[in-house]
């Protein structure tokens, strides 16, 4: 049992705590207020964050203290939107949320991971009629592995799990969100990921 906070009260910060509680883990939720964000931060060995990605890289770098040595998984993407509330383009481009938030908390151990999906196939992959990917882009390994058993919880196979590299290489699954609007508009507003396929 880990015990996990997870940052963001939305659908995903929702989904993801109910699927890891099911998966015997100790959740506790926050919402972005630093003061509740930072009190869950300080007794969770995991931090989730799945806060909306444009705010994401402030609320985390005021919490550096509760996350110093942790693990730290961020599945959100940092988006300009359109008018329709959808992604329009990226907020770092040329970077990832992943590589700006490593770089500001160097003490914490960042992985990318769950964010080329709508989010009810986070936590049951097995949804969907093709199998699905999910990558992981993380400096340190034993960090990575600690995501993949926290994946395997959630019903991700390890074969289904690519290790893409180093945190850098996050700025690939984090543009793949500029996908999901034309998706949305093209076939509804149903679960869908990324799937590699050999």
């Amino acid at each position: 049992m880990t015990k996990i906070a997870v940052l963001g009260k939305g659908r995903v910060g929702g989904n993801l705590a109910a699927g890891l509680t099911k998966g015997g883990h100790e959740v506790t939720t926050a919402d972005r207020t630093p003061g509740a964000a930072a009190q869950a931060a300080s007794a969770a060995e995991v931090i989730i964050n799945a806060t909306p990605g444009a705010g994401s890289l402030e609320l985390l770098t005021g919490l550096r203290e509760p996350l110093r040595g942790k693990l730290l998984i961020d599945v959100s993407n940092a988006t300009i939107d359109g008018p329709d509330g959808l992604p329009a383009d990226l907020l770092y481009p040329g970077s990832s949320l992943a590589e700006q938030l490593q770089q500001a908390l160097p003490d914490t151990h960042v992985v990318k991971t769950l964010n080329t999906m709508l989010y009810p196939v986070m936590t049951a992959p097995t949804m969907l009629t093709a199998t699905p990917t999910v990558f992981l882009s993380g400096d340190d390994p034993q960090a990575k592995q600690s995501v993949r058993a926290l994946l395997a919880d959630l019903g991700w196979h390890p074969d289904w799990i690519t290790d893409l590299g180093t945190i850098q290489t996050a700025r690939a699954p984090e543009a793949a969100i500029l996908f999901v609007p034309h998706v949305i508009r093209a076939t509804g507003f149903k679960p869908f990921a990324i799937s590699i396929t050999h």
